[in-house]
C-alpha cells in the first residue's frame, strides 16, 4: 500500500459507514431535504411565485410546484443571467453548467455553493467507498486520468460558465491534482481527435492507475495508445492500471471490447452524474444497481413512465416507489431546480437500500406502432444475443423503418458496428429478435400478429458512429450516441455507412 492510499484508508472507511447509515434511512433523509429546500426557497422569487409559505407537506408541495423542463425554468434563469439575486436559490449561482439540449438549444444549469459538494463529493465518496469495501486503493498511488470536456470557462451574467466535467475539474483538491492527467493545457483542447492524440503524448510513459471517462471515448484512447506503442494490451503499457470509472452509458455493451484491449478484467465503479445533479453511484461491487444519492441536497420525485406526457401524472416520493416499475425522474435541489424533469427513466431493483438502474431517455424510444421500446430493452437484447456467440459490438442505434424501400411489413432497423461481423448475420438478427420479444410484450404482440417484420441488422463500417458524432459536433467529452430514435434522422445518415 502506497503513502496516499495509506492516509486515505481511514477516511474511506468513515465514508462507507456514513453511506450505510443514511442509505438505511433514505426516506427520512429525503423528507428532511424537502423541508430544508422549501425553507430556503421561501425567500426566493420562485418560492414567492409558488406560495412556498403554504407548503407544509409533500401533497402541498406537489400542488404548488409544477413539473417543468428547461423551457419552463428558463424565464427564471434569464433573470439570473441579467444580474438578479435570490431567484431560484439564495444569492446567485457559483457556476452555470452549460449543456446542449435537443429542444432548448444551450441550457444553463445553475450550480450553487450548496450544490457543488453533490457533484465532486459524490464522485469522491463512490471511489472511497469502493476502497473501503474491497480493500483495493492502490489506484490512489499512481496517475489518474479524467477524459472530460474543457475546463475553460467564460462568464454569463457575471457567473463562471462551462461544461460540468470542466467545472468539476476545478474542484479537484491540491493533494490529488499532482496525480491528475492530462495537463490543463491539453484538457482545454476542443477538437477531440487532437486532444486524444495529445493525451497519448502526455500519458504514454506514465504510471497510470485509474482512468475515468465515457466508454466509447476511452476505447478511442486505448486504440491510439496501442497503435502508437505497438503493444498488444493496455496492461503492457500501464502495468498498475487497476480502476475504471464510468457513467452516462451502459457499460455492458462495451465491456468485452474494452477488456480485450486492456488484456484483463478491471475493477470498476459506475456513476450516474448529470449537469442537474449527481443522481446515483455503485455502492457495492457485487449487488445490481446504483444507490440513489438520497442524502445530498436533492429531493427526488418519480412519475410512472407511461404517464409522463399526461396532463396530471402521478407524482411519487421515494417512499412510494415500487421495484420493477419504469419511472421518469424529477429533481428538486439546492441548486434551485424545482419539479425538474431531467429526461431520464429509471427502474428500482431494490428498496433496501434504494438501488436503481437507468433504463433510458424519455425522448429516446421507439413507438412507431405502439410498442414503446426503451433503451434498456434493446441493450439487454443485443447483449444477451452477443454473449452466446462471443460477438463484440462497438456501438449501435435503432430506428423504425415504417415504409421499407423493398416493400413488405415495416420493421425495426438496427445499425450495428461490430468488432467482427458475425458469419451468419441473419441467424444473429433472429436471435436478437427473439431476445426483444422476451423484453417487450408489445413488441411480441406486433411480431406474432404480423404487424411488424422481425428486426433487420445493418452492419456498419468501422468508425461509422464516430463519423456521425463528429458531424454533430459531439465527438468526445461527455457526449453519447443515441441508442434509440423514433425517427430516421440518425438512420438516414448511417445508411451511407452500411457494409
Amino acid at each position: 500500500m502506497g503513502f496516499r492510499s495509506f492516509l486515505v484508508k481511514p477516511f474511506a472507511k468513515k465514508i462507507a459507514r456514513d453511506i450505510d447509515r443514511w442509505s438505511a434511512h433514505a426516506v427520512a433523509a429525503q423528507e428532511k431535504i424537502r423541508k430544508e429546500l422549501v425553507e430556503v426557497g421561501r425567500r426566493t422569487a420562485f418560492g414567492k411565485d409558488h406560495n412556498f409559505d403554504q407548503v407544509n407537506s409533500y401533497d402541498a408541495f406537489k400542488e404548488q410546484v409544477p413539473i417543468r423542463d428547461y423551457e419552463g425554468l428558463k424565464p427564471y434563469v434569464e433573470r439570473i443571467k441579467n444580474g438578479e439575486a435570490d431567484i431560484l436559490w439564495k444569492g446567485v449561482p457559483k457556476y452555470f453548467a452549460k449543456t446542449s439540449g435537443t429542444t432548448s438549444g444551450v441550457k444553463y444549469i445553475p450550480l450553487t455553493k450548496e450544490s457543488i459538494p453533490n457533484h465532486f463529493g459524490t464522485a469522491r465518496n463512490a471511489l472511497f467507498n469502493h476502497f473501503a469495501r474491497t480493500g483495493k486503493g492502490d489506484w490512489l498511488d499512481g496517475k489518474l486520468i479524467f477524459l472530460s470536456g474543457s475546463p475553460e470557462m467564460d462568464k454569463v451574467g457575471g457567473i463562471l460558465t462551462g461544461r460540468l466535467s470542466g467545472i468539476v475539474n476545478h474542484q479537484v483538491p491540491g493533494w490529488l491534482r499532482t496525480n491528475q492527467m492530462p495537463s490543463y493545457e491539453t484538457n482545454c483542447i476542443e477538437d477531440w481527435e487532437t486532444k486524444v492524440a495529445r493525451i497519448v503524448d502526455e500519458t504514454i510513459k506514465a504510471d497510470m492507475s485509474l482512468i475515468s471517462g465515457i466508454p466509447p471515448w476511452v476505447q478511442m484512447y486505448y486504440e491510439l495508445l496501442l497503435e502508437r506503442t505497438g503493444k498488444k494490451y493496455i496492461k503492457d503499457i500501464f502495468p498498475n492500471f487497476s480502476m475504471f470509472v464510468y457513467g452516462g452509458v451502459n457499460y455492458e455493451p462495451y465491456r468485452a471490447k474494452l477488456e480485450e484491449l486492456v488484456g484483463k478484467r478491471l475493477d470498476s465503479v459506475e456513476t450516474y452524474p448529470a449537469s442537474e445533479g449527481f443522481i446515483a453511484f455503485q455502492d457495492s461491487p457485487t449487488e445490481k444497481g446504483l444507490l440513489l444519492n438520497a442524502n445530498s441536497g436533492i429531493f427526488f420525485e418519480f412519475i410512472p413512465a407511461d404517464e409522463v406526457f399526461n396532463e396530471n401524472p402521478t407524482r411519487l416520493s421515494l417512499g412510494q416507489v415500487e421495484v420493477g416499475v419504469n419511472y421518469a425522474l424529477l429533481i428538486n435541489s439546492n441548486a434551485g431546480l424545482w419539479g425538474y424533469n431531467i429526461g431520464d427513466t429509471v427502474k428500482f431493483v431494490s428498496k433496501d437500500p434504494y438501488r436503481l438502474v437507468v433504463t433510458g431517455r424519455i425522448k429516446h424510444f421507439i413507438s412507431a406502432f405502439g410498442e414503446h421500446v426503451i433503451g434498456k430493452e434493446v441493450e439487454e437484447a443485443l447483449l444477451n444475443a452477443s454473449k452466446d456467440q462471443n460477438i463484440r459490438v462497438v456501438e449501435f442505434s435503432v430506428a423504425p423503418q415504417v415504409n421499407p424501400p423493398e416493400g413488405g411489413l415495416p420493421y425495426h432497423e438496427w445499425f450495428v458496428e461490430f468488432d467482427e461481423v458475425p458469419e451468419n448475420l441473419e441467424a444473429f438478427a433472429a436471435k436478437v429478435d427473439k431476445e426483444m420479444v422476451k423484453q417487450n410484450i408489445y413488441y411480441e404482440d406486433l411480431i406474432s400478429g404480423n404487424i411488424l417484420h422481425p428486426l433487420k441488422i445493418r452492419p456498419l463500417k468501422r468508425d461509422s458512429f464516430r463519423a456521425y458524432m463528429k458531424t454533430q459536433g459531439k465527438l468526445g467529452g461527455q457526449n453519447k450516441v443515441p441508442r434509440l430514435a423514433n425517427d430516421r434522422k440518425i438512420a438516414d445518415f448511417l445508411t451511407e455507412f452500411v457494409r
